[in-house]
């Protein structure tokens, strides 16, 4: 079997409300979506959610390979790109053709990736995670209840703007899975999305250790920041997760050695390799993993395989346009299906169509407020609106 070409295509998820966090908000709710397909001479195609940035580039380190051997030409791809760097979207680029190629492998070998990879139970624990801080008091509640008839237990928030704020969206929602659970206690977990300094983050989570058990907060300084991270889980009782962010074992190992993470995450974006590769490294530190991302269908695969997966992150139920997945939610588990591969179906047309109803947004979570990590004040909310400055733009938030 030899690889032959690929495609690259765009799609977007229709959330149907605003989505973001700390740095911004998708006011109408539609995030773009990149897919790339790679062909084959034996007619198996295979398919990876993520960038195409440098496609070109990076598709000749696989062109006319083998598509089976797909652990070496990840590090071909790798080394396609050492001298401009395989940082940010390039990485996500070689992670999407990653994924294909373990498509295929599966594919060939008439297996779900699940089961090849070595997995033995489909189910793979979730947790809730609505990118919602744009969303009213009632939205909130309105949307974890649909998780919470799902079967999830657990919730991720957005905050790190203000801290009551944080508490009492927390305590709705912590309302919201309890009374679904039948009085049990929910896992309670905030995402501050690089958005603090190091002090702010331990007095921030400090003071809602004072009310709340949080089971993680995710980000609370920038994701290089080793030392930040590990005076950050010294600070508070609360588990610091991170790397959602970090493309490469090079940046996971100081955040590790440091002991700035308590639980490990990657993105789905980054591809299936890179996955098992960074758990095998918290794994030798006894450290547990998390995978992230809206589409994350084949870490979720990967998941099965490896020691020391701990849960995974559920963000919108319903899959992006023109994308059908062999999985289902339920008892608060994915639950993943016995097609070949990693069973996505791909409809063109319909992406086609929603191409042509998606526009670049000029505002959203992708910008870093100026004012990040140098709030003096709490942010609170506003009307829905645009500001010049920046600081949460589409939210209406600004700096009082």
């Amino acid at each position: 079997m030899r690889i032959t070409g690929y495609r690259s295509l765009t799609t977007a998820q229709q959330w149907g409300r605003p989505v973001g966090d700390a740095n911004g908000v998708y006011a109408d709710g539609v995030v773009p979506v990149q897919v790339v397909i790679v062909e084959t001479d034996e007619g198996i195609t295979g398919v990876g959610l993520g960038p195409h940035v440098e496609a070109e580039v990076i598709f000749a380190a696989i062109d006319g390979q083998d598509p089976r051997a797909v652990t070496a030409l990840y590090d071909r791809m790798l080394r396609h790109t050492f001298k401009a760097g395989h940082a940010g979207v390039v990485f996500g680029t070689i992670g999407a053709f990653d994924t294909a190629l373990w498509d295929i492998k599966a594919q060939a070998a008439g297996e779900p990736l699940w089961r090849l990879l070595g997995g033995n139970d489909r189910m793979v624990h979730a947790y809730a995670s609505g990118l919602d801080i744009g969303l009213t008091d009632d939205e909130l509640v309105a949307t974890y209840q649909v998780y919470a008839e799902r079967g999830l237990r657990a919730a991720k928030l957005k905050g790190g703007l203000d801290v009551e704020r944080d508490r009492h969206r927390l305590l709705l929602v912590r309302e919201v899975l309890t009374e679904a659970a039948h009085g049990t206690r929910p896992g309670l977990m905030l995402d501050a999305n690089e958005s603090w300094s190091r002090k702010q983050a331990v007095r921030h989570v400090g003071e809602l250790e004072r009310t709340l058990d949080l089971t993680w907060i995710e980000e609370p300084v920038r994701r290089w920041d080793a030392d930040g991270l590990a005076a950050v889980s010294r600070g508070v009782r609360t588990a610091v997760a991170s790397g959602e962010n970090l493309t490469g074992l090079e940046q996971f190992r100081p955040l590790i050695a440091a002991g700035g993470v308590d639980i490990v995450q990657t993105a789905a974006v980054w591809g299936v390799t890179h996955f098992l590769r960074v758990a095998a490294l918290a794994h030798a530190y006894d450290l547990p993993v998390s995978p992230i991302g809206n589409t994350p269908v084949a870490l979720l695969h990967a998941a099965t395989s490896v020691p020391n997966h701990l849960v995974s992150e559920l963000q919108d139920l319903q899959p992006p346009i023109g994308v059908a997945m062999d999985l289902h939610v339920e008892d608060g588990a994915f639950v993943l299906g016995d097609t070949p591969g990693l069973g996505i179906r791909i409809d063109e047309t319909v992406m086609a169509a929603a191409r042509q109803r998606t526009a670049h947004a000029p505002d959203g979570p992708h910008i870093r407020p100026e004012q990040a990590g140098r709030r003096l004040l709490a942010v609170t909310p506003g009307p829905c609106r645009s500001t010049a400055e920046g600081t949460f733009d589409t939210m209406g938030m600004e700096d009082r």
